[in-house]
C-alpha cells in the first residue's frame, strides 16, 4: 500500500483493545471525530465486522453530506479500517486505525488515503467546502486523536 495522504499518531494510556472498541463503533467514533457526525448500519449489519457497511453522516460548518463505508479490517486491538464511497459507489477514501502496545497503553496511528478520481474532486470539494482535502484531513486527524485520547483515558 502507498504512503497515506494524511496521518497522525498519539500515545494513549489505555490498552489497545479499549481504544479499538471506541474507533470500531461508528457511533462512538462520531463523538470524537472532526467531520464525521453519525451513522446507521445498512445491509442487515449491526456491528463492526469485515464486510459490514454503514451510512456515514458528515458535517463541516453548515455543509452536510453522506457516504457509504465498508469495513475492510476488524482486528481487535490491532487494526480497524474502512473504505468510503460516495454517489454511485465512487471511491472517496480509505481510513485506517493501527494500534501498537506502548508501556501500559498504546500508540494509535490514524491514516487516510485519498481515493477520489481527479475529475470527482471538484464536485466533492464544492459539497464539503474543502479544496485541500489532505491538509484538512491532517488537521482533522490531529483533532480526532486528541479527543480520542481524552475519551479513552477518562473511561479507565
Amino acid at each position: 500500500m502507498t504512503a497515506p495522504d494524511a496521518t497522525g499518531r498519539i500515545e494513549i494510556g489505555v490498552a489497545p483493545e479499549v481504544v479499538y472498541a471506541l474507533v470500531s463503533d461508528p457511533g462512538k467514533l462520531a463523538e470524537v471525530a472532526e467531520e464525521y457526525a453519525g451513522h446507521r448500519w445498512v445491509g442487515g449489519f449491526d456491528g463492526p465486522a469485515v464486510g459490514a457497511k454503514f451510512r456515514g453522516r458528515n458535517r463541516r460548518g453548515f455543509r452536510r453530506w453522506s457516504t457509504l463505508s465498508t469495513i475492510t479490517d476488524a482486528d481487535p486491538g490491532r487494526r480497524f479500517g474502512f473504505e468510503v464511497t460516495s454517489v454511485a459507489g465512487l471511491p472517496v477514501s480509505r481510513w485506517q486505525y493501527d494500534f501498537e502496545p506502548a508501556g501500559e497503553g498504546c500508540v494509535v496511528v490514524e491514516s487516510m488515503w485519498e481515493r477520489r478520481p481527479a475529475w470527482f474532486k471538484v464536485p466533492t470539494s464544492t459539497v464539503t467546502g474543502v479544496w485541500n482535502r489532505n491538509a484538512a484531513n491532517a488537521e482533522n486527524i490531529a483533532a480526532t486523536l486528541a479527543r480520542l485520547k481524552r475519551a479513552a483515558e477518562v473511561s479507565r
